[in-house]
């Protein structure tokens, strides 16, 4: 039996194999990945590479082997997760693996945000597929904010138009130990976990830790979504990205990403990483 992560060199998926890399030999890692290059780190600490391509589903017949635990890392490309995912869903099964864990999004079919909206359908096609499986419903990144720090510090002011909508967010490590928890451990097959930080805050409170960590006034500008929407597209990002993001921002505003289960913490072990470490852990690298 192996543990196979897909997309293993992407940012969730290395700290995946980081962390089970401590807690097993390396032997029984495997990484599905598309570049073997960018991935040969891994094979050097006796990682084995398996090459596939979410978007070429041939590739994929060789990824999975009978008895394989498998997470599902979804794809990155919004509106192309859905034939992607369907194509590692179809090889899983066809290999027989014991295990299929998929991170989807907090909430599940109660998430009526469109980012939503692939995720709720890949669960659904992993259910039909009578996969044994486990779904580990991400919330937020604390990183999805702090990775965007530049504006932030350039114009003095965090710009959303969330309101005072809270988000319960942790760092990206930490739900990559509840992976590797998952993954490593016995008991979870059918299980569904909604992961979040243990603390939800709200903009206006960001905004503050951003402030105290660099010693600079920073404040938090609630603006409607339309006029958010031109914001984001006059700084360079697409129209299509960015109504995503707005959808978000108004998800949050109605409280749909606060949820503080405690699910990651407890597949963890630990208390889920403060808001402060990694705003402070961001301006340190800024």
């Amino acid at each position: 039996m192996s543990i196979v992560v897909t997309g293993a060199t992407g940012a969730l998926g290395r700290l995946v194999v980081e962390r089970l890399l401590d807690t097993v030999p390396s032997g029984q890692v495997v990484a599905v990945v598309r570049d073997k290059e960018k991935a040969a780190p891994l094979a050097a600490r006796g990682v084995e590479l398996r090459i596939a391509d979410y978007d070429r589903p041939e590739t994929l017949a060789g990824a999975f082997r009978a008895g394989d635990r498998v997470l599902l890392i979804s794809a990155h490309e919004v509106g192309r997760r859905v034939p992607q995912h369907t194509a590692v869903i179809d090889a899983a099964k066809a290999a027989g693996v014991a295990q299929l864990a998929y991170t989807g999004v907090l909430g599940g079919p109660d998430a009526d945000f469109l980012l939503a909206a692939e995720h709720k359908v890949t669960e659904q096609l992993i259910l039909d597929s009578g996969l044994p499986h486990t779904f580990l419903r991400n919330g937020w990144y604390t990183e999805n904010y702090t990775a965007n720090l530049a504006p932030v510090l350039a114009h003095g002011t965090v710009v959303a138009n969330a309101g005072d909508g809270r988000v319960a967010s942790a760092a990206r490590a930490d739900y990559a130990a509840a992976a590797a928890s998952v993954l490593t451990g016995e008991g979870h097959l059918g299980a569904v976990y909604e992961l979040s930080g243990d603390v939800a805050w709200s903009l206006a409170e960001y905004a503050a830790v951003v402030s105290a960590a660099t010693g600079r006034e920073i404040t938090y500008s609630s603006v409607p979504a339309a006029a958010h929407h031109g914001i984001l597209v006059g700084a360079g990002v697409p129209e299509s990205f960015a109504t995503i993001l707005v959808d978000v921002d108004e998800a949050i505003g109605r409280g749909l990403l606060a949820g503080t289960s405690g699910d990651l913490a407890r597949l963890t072990g630990r208390p889920t990483t403060p808001l402060a470490e990694t705003v402070a852990a961001a301006v340190a690298d800024a």
